[in-house]
């Protein structure tokens, strides 16, 4: 397993060792004794599972305290365009992104640790994204920030009128308002 740090401290990028042969492929997807040899010791509690169609746009979501959330993000089939955005107060990077395409040819996973915002970009139909967390979810802890905020400027990859929002996601508040608990 490759463990790559992005731009962003505690943002990992992490690229598993994949055997292939004539039948097709396998890789452990996660590993507590390889990540916890990597420094990277986080009690996993539960996997959670979407599919989508092309163009859906998931997010900007997090949870914070009592329910805040590391996450480890991946893509089974298809691809998204994934976005991290930290907004943890003191960090240097506080408010900078990554964007990364994980897809289930590359079998890149990311590792999302408290304190950022995440969402991802679906960029072909039936892609099934799958994530684990270390904190149960929490309507009550759920904060976000709408996914087409003019100050933060993601590229989606997706014209906006073509993009797939929940109505959820629709009402988030734009950045300058997001009221930050981290």
């Amino acid at each position: 397993m490759k463990i790559t740090e992005t731009s962003i401290k505690g943002l990992i990028i992490i690229e598993p060792q994949v055997f292939k042969d004539g039948r097709g492929y396998f890789f452990e997807s996660y590993s507590k004794a390889k990540f916890a040899a990597s420094g990277i010791n986080i009690d996993f509690l539960q996997d959670n599972q979407s599919l989508s169609q092309k163009g859906t746009i998931r997010g900007l979501h997090a949870q914070s305290a009592p329910h805040a959330q590391t996450k480890l993000v991946r893509v089974i089939r298809g691809s998204v365009l994934d976005v991290a955005i930290d907004v943890r107060k003191d960090s240097p990077t506080y408010g900078k992104y990554e964007a990364i395409e994980l897809s289930g040819n590359n079998q890149l996973q990311l590792l999302i640790p408290e304190g950022f915002l995440h969402g991802f970009a679906t960029l072909e139909d039936d892609t099934i994204f799958t994530y684990k967390v270390n904190n149960y979810y929490s309507k009550e802890c759920e904060v976000g920030v709408i996914w087409n905020d003019p100050v933060l400027a993601i590229n989606w990859g997706i014209a906006e009128q073509d993009a797939l929002i929940s109505p959820k996601d629709v009402v988030l508040p734009e950045f300058s308002e997001f009221v930050n608990p981290f």
